[in-house]
């Protein structure tokens, strides 16, 4: 029995082939197209929320230490003798400068100071701002130098315009600021942009524990992928400096044009936050601020 040899068509092969190819290359496009789409809705992921908190949380400090030096020296000068929050502690260094027109203040935290808040700083802080303490508002510079927050590495400077009484009579500050912040870990996140303070409560009482503010403004902050998103204050944040976290307020967070609402709550001391996504959904989140 004689067999018959098929002969090969390489050319129907090849065809084949491509084919395969074509339809394996659109297929791990489809997949590659559906990961982005579900990375890009999910804005911010829960770990990375956290991270964004802390750096609130930095910036949130700093600014308070400049402010309360600031304040000790309008109050004490108007009212023609010393005053002192307690917000600095004794292991801080302060070390005063004195020109014709202005005062440069250095604040040195050693390598370990804790604030009473509980957050430990190492460091130095130095602030300059005019010796005109009646003005209506002054500017008071703020530099860092081999500044630590927690075992975080902190670099960056900020402006604080600083208004003696703004339209409901209450002392404001404004800070438009940069930071960069290096975890003991390796990885980095930055932030930048304006946050208005508002001292609605405490101011000039002599004790730091009773101080509130109402904090507005936006800012991007860069995360530690280098993703960068949008924060931006709807609703004032209110700050009781006694207690660790927000206690209310609503802040949203913007990537690629998808948001997410982060609203921190009724005004009690806690680390719940609720995330409201753009479909109307909820999710309920804990915020660590440095505790685990």
């Amino acid at each position: 029995m004689k067999r018959k040899l098929k002969l090969i068509n390489f050319n129907e092969i090849a065809t084949l082939i491509v084919g395969v190819l074509l339809l394996t290359v659109t297929s791990c496009s489809k997949e590659s197209s559906g990961d982005e789409s579900l990375e890009s809705t999910a804005v911010m992921s829960s770990t990375e929320l956290k991270f964004s908190d802390e750096t609130e949380m930095i910036s949130e400090e700093i600014t308070t230490i400049a402010e309360d030096v600031y304040a000790a020296d309008e109050i004490s000068s108007t009212s023609k003798g010393d005053y002192n929050s307690g917000y600095l502690p004794d292991c801080v260094s302060v070390t005063v400068v004195l020109t014709e027109n202005t005062k440069k203040v250095t604040l040195d935290f050693g390598e370990g100071c804790e604030l009473p808040t509980g957050n430990t700083l190492g460091g130095i802080v130095y602030l300059s701002y005019a010796l005109d303490m009646e003005a209506d508002s002054n500017t008071i510079q703020l530099t860092l130098e081999n500044f630590i927050f927690n075992d975080v590495a902190i670099e960056g400077s900020a402006n604080i315009v600083r208004v003696r009484s703004n339209e409901n009579g209450n002392p404001q500050g404004t800070a438009n600021a940069t930071f960069a912040a290096t975890w003991p870990s390796g990885e980095t996140a930055s932030f930048t942009g304006t946050r208005t303070r508002e001292w609605i409560e405490g101011f000039g009482t002599g004790f730091w524990g009773d101080n509130v503010f109402l904090i507005t403004g936006k800012r991007i902050y860069t995360s530690r992928a280098g993703n960068e998103f949008i924060k931006e204050v709807t609703t004032p944040l209110r700050r009781e400096l006694s207690c660790r976290f927000i206690v209310s307020g609503v802040l949203d967070i913007t990537r690629l044009g998808n948001t997410v609402s982060l609203d921190f709550g009724d005004g009690s001391c806690d680390a719940k936050g609720t995330l409201t996504y753009s479909d109307g959904t909820e999710e309920e989140i804990f915020l660590r601020r440095f505790r685990n």
